[in-house]
């Protein structure tokens, strides 16, 4: 399936949720430290890349489509740092900022090749500043198609059943990458898109795919979704809905970097929804998408001209 260009340029996605700086190092590995058994690595370039639910409106960017990214953030060197940084991709920013608040950054140390540790730097915002952006959402919403909801646990999505609650009532789909074990906030959403370990954490193990389809049905049924994306990696994607089931397998290629790319699937989803596909007929497009950022290093996204190339 095709979708012109122009189609995808009209698509105006709200993205709402946690934002963060993902910083990479990297540097030469020659000896272990006489200090401990750990590499010793000579940092020899760094690199800054927005993150969460930033990366994920850099997506819907990337695809051609129109973004603006809700979220709260510190007042110090890392949040406007972001903010310059998300300036520069053609996001529309929307930060609330709390003095109190860290802004999330992950430092990752890269050497040869490979990613040695990351270090995570955050906190938790206030429900002040958190009550502000639910006002915010709401003057939003009439100007987009689709709201994407990026929950990464941060404690920027507290008063997400509220926000979801606004969303339907103005008509508009809500598509929700989920974290956590509670999944009763996200009730009313149109899809929420977990992947095998998330699922599981909520629902359990599950003996075969009989058992598991019976879980995820019931799940989505007492949630009141439309429809549950659960993304399988190398088993590729099953969405569950009322008609039943659809499953793509994933798309063959050399896995170099799995980082973001939950992000480039739901913004991908979120897109071509706001473009007027149904979640059946856009699910085999966010698939393919997922399976082309997979090859690149790092939080990445997938291009129209990547994603609509000629096999």
């Amino acid at each position: 399936m095709n979708i012109p260009k122009e189609q995808l340029a009209k698509a105006r996605v709200l993205v709402v949720g946690d934002a963060m700086i993902d910083r990479y190092w990297y540097g030469a590995v020659d000896r272990i430290s006489p200090e401990a058994p750990v590499p010793v690595v000579r940092i020899t370039r760094e690199e800054e890349r927005i993150g969460g639910a930033a990366n994920v409106a850099s997506n819907v960017v990337a695809l051609g489509a129109q973004a603006s990214l809700l979220t709260v953030v510190g007042d110090d060197e890392a949040s406007h740092k972001l903010e310059a940084l998300v300036a520069k991709t053609g996001i529309t920013p929307h930060f609330g900022r709390d003095a109190q608040l860290k802004t999330t950054v992950k430092l990752r140390i890269i050497g040869r090749q490979q990613q040695l540790i990351r270090l995570d730097f955050e906190n938790t915002p206030k429900s002040e500043v958190l009550a502000s952006q639910t006002a915010t959402f709401r003057a939003l919403l009439a100007n987009h198609d689709a709201v994407l909801f990026s929950d990464y646990g941060k404690g920027g999505l507290n008063h997400i059943h509220d926000m979801i609650g606004a969303a339907k009532a103005a008509g508009k789909p809500v598509l929700v990458d989920p974290k956590g074990s509670d999944y009763s906030r996200y009730s009313g959403a149109t899809v929420i898109t977990p992947n095998r370990a998330e699922l599981q954490h909520v629902v359990g193990d599950w003996r075969d795919e009989d058992d598991l389809r019976t879980k995820t049905q019931h799940l989505r049924q007492q949630l009141g979704l439309q429809a549950l994306l659960l993304t399988r990696s190398e088993e590729g994607m099953t969405l569950f809905d009322s008609q039943g089931e659809l499953h793509v397998n994933a798309q063959a290629r050399e896995v170099f970097d799995v980082t973001g790319a939950g992000d480039t699937v739901i913004a991908t989803l979120a897109v071509l929804v706001a473009a007027g596909l149904s979640l059946r007929d856009a699910m085999p497009l966010a698939n393919r998408a997922g399976g082309i950022v997979v090859g690149k290093f790092g939080t990445a996204t997938v291009s129209y001209d990547e994603l609509f190339a000629a096999p």
